[in-house]
């Protein structure tokens, strides 16, 4: 089962009902730590954000005082050619949400026209982004995002230009200019970029896992995230379907989320919605298994003693009575399921518990097939857990 992938998720709908503990299906919490690796990944490291601000163009800049002659001055064509040393982080805040903060250093190139002496011109500006990141409108396991409250702080400008020749009024023109555009400029960028992240994990959580050719696992998102001021919760739901479409039924009665302390990530998997895990994948068809003398080497003669056993009336093993059974087939063993298996879950400790039929059988030459034996088996195997390449494994063995 391909979980932790699948819990990789929609970090950033932080969001939106009361906080709560205790949730119904499949559930996990997630740390902010995680959040932060997740979603600096997806916007930072992809380049998501990046690709976003490509082509961001500033309005012309003009300026009555060059700094040369007081002769007048526009800046044209500043364009973002680099975003340098971003940095994200997330802050959970109850009953609000996921508060974003985006910081990096922008570069603008363009030109600079100081009378009638044009040169290029770099501007390099540090801002700082925060929004309010919500999740609304649950529907079909889906959320729609909103980013409220996006605020754009500008810190320290710089101006690189060749000849040194602008002066400190054309240094505040630019500073007020990207004061009162880059907020109307980046936060429409940032919206855009959250929803491209919500569409692309959305993916990981709504999704069909196959289980080899017994069926499929659908996760789909319960209900609406909520934060409850140290990590997000997400509530799933976990449709078990065998091939063909029919549910493996599983309770999904309400259980408590145990205490996050120092991870990133805590997952609770019901013992219901494992049991209907493994009744999709311990489908065991039946075994028979011929007792033959190559591989019991009394079994020719416990075949005929059994068969003489059986006969009527009673014959005596080697009298003429029992020539009928000197011809008979190999004894043969067949093994069923009975039922499901089912797995307990205690403290630091899981078990699988399931039945077999046994039954020992025999055909005579002349007539039909006997049962000799029928035996009910139940097994208790231990089970060690443990977590291998993104996906849960259990592992069975003999207590």
């Amino acid at each position: 089962m391909t979980m932790l992938k699948l819990f990789g998720i929609i970090f950033f709908c932080g969001l939106f009902s009361p906080s709560q503990e205790v949730l119904s299906g499949l559930s996990c919490a997630i740390s902010p730590g995680a959040m932060e690796n997740v979603l600096s990944n997806a916007i930072l490291q992809d380049g998501l954000l990046q690709q976003h601000l490509q082509g961001l163009v500033l309005p012309t800049i003009m300026g009555g005082d060059g700094g040369l002659l007081n002769s007048p001055t526009s800046i044209t064509g500043l364009h973002l050619v680099r975003v340098r040393f971003p940095k994200l982080s997330v802050l959970l805040v109850s009953g609000i949400g996921i508060k974003l903060t985006i910081s990096a250093k922008l570069q603008f190139s363009g030109s600079c026209l100081i009378g009638l002496l044009p040169e290029a011109i770099d501007v390099f500006v540090d801002v700082k982004i925060t929004a309010n990141i919500k999740c609304t409108n649950f529907e079909s396991g889906t959320v729609q995002v909103v980013v409220d409250d996006c605020l754009c702080i500008l810190g320290t400008v710089k101006i690189k230009l060749l000849s040194g020749l602008l002066s400190l009024s054309i240094n505040d023109i630019i500073l007020t200019q990207l004061t009162a555009t880059l907020p109307g400029l980046l936060c429409p960028v940032i919206h855009i970029v959250v929803n491209l992240v919500n569409i692309r994990l959305m993916g990981t959580i709504n999704s069909v896992v196959p289980v080899g050719k017994a069926g499929t696992i659908h996760y789909q998102l319960a209900n609406l995230p909520f934060t409850s001021g140290l990590f997000l919760g997400l509530d799933l739901d976990g449709s078990v379907k065998q091939v063909g479409g029919s549910i493996i039924p599983h309770d999904s009665s309400p259980s408590t989320l145990p205490p996050l302390l120092d991870n990133l990530l805590v997952l609770t998997l019901r013992q219901s919605f494992l049991n209907a895990v493994l009744a999709l994948i311990v489908q065991i068809p039946q075994q028979t298994l011929p007792c033959t003398p190559e591989s019991v080497s009394v079994a020719a003669s416990l075949g005929t003693v059994m068969c003489c056993m059986w006969v009527a009336p009673p014959c005596v093993l080697d009298s003429p009575q029992c020539s009928a059974c000197q011809g008979t087939s190999p004894l043969t063993i067949k093994l069923s399921l009975l039922g499901n298996p089912i797995i307990i879950l205690e403290d630091n400790k899981a078990t699988v518990e399931l039945s077999a039929l046994i039954q020992l059988s025999i055909k005579p030459l002349d007539g039909p097939i006997i049962t000799l034996l029928l035996l009910k088996a139940d097994l208790s195997l231990n089970v060690q857990v443990s977590i291998s390449g993104g996906k849960l494994m259990l592992v069975l063995s003999l207590g």
